[in-house]
């Protein structure tokens, strides 16, 4: 299966998302295109989440493992309809945000903005 984006830690291919990291300590979650209700593009900053390198201070948010995330300044929430919402930091956050938009409607991913619970 190729994959349509790729980085070491998140892989869109054209069934799902793959989140390395995501389950301690190196397992990875896989999210069907068709389980996603809304994808939020979210800033980063250094009190909203680019500071966790895994894991969350807010139950409702799930970051997986990636040592790069304090460097980084976009991040996405996936809200799949559960009480916990995964936050993915891709490398390339504009080809991460085409490859979802290939396989979901595209008025399911909007812009968010800065948010305290990501932290």
């Amino acid at each position: 299966m190729s994959a349509e984006y790729q980085d070491k830690w998140i892989t869109c291919t054209a069934d799902a998302i793959e989140i390395r990291g995501y389950y301690f300590p190196w397992g990875t979650k896989h999210i069907p295109y068709d389980s996603i209700r809304s994808v939020e593009r979210v800033s980063l900053g250094a009190f909203t989440g680019r500071g966790r390198i895994w894991g969350t201070a807010h139950p409702g948010r799930w970051a997986n493992f990636d040592p790069r995330r304090p460097s980084k300044t976009v991040g996405f929430d996936l809200n799949l309809g559960g009480s916990v919402e995964p936050l993915v930091t891709p490398d390339d956050p504009e080809t991460f945000e085409r490859a979802l938009r290939n396989h979901i409607d595209p008025s399911l991913v909007r812009a968010g903005s800065r948010r305290s619970k990501l932290a």
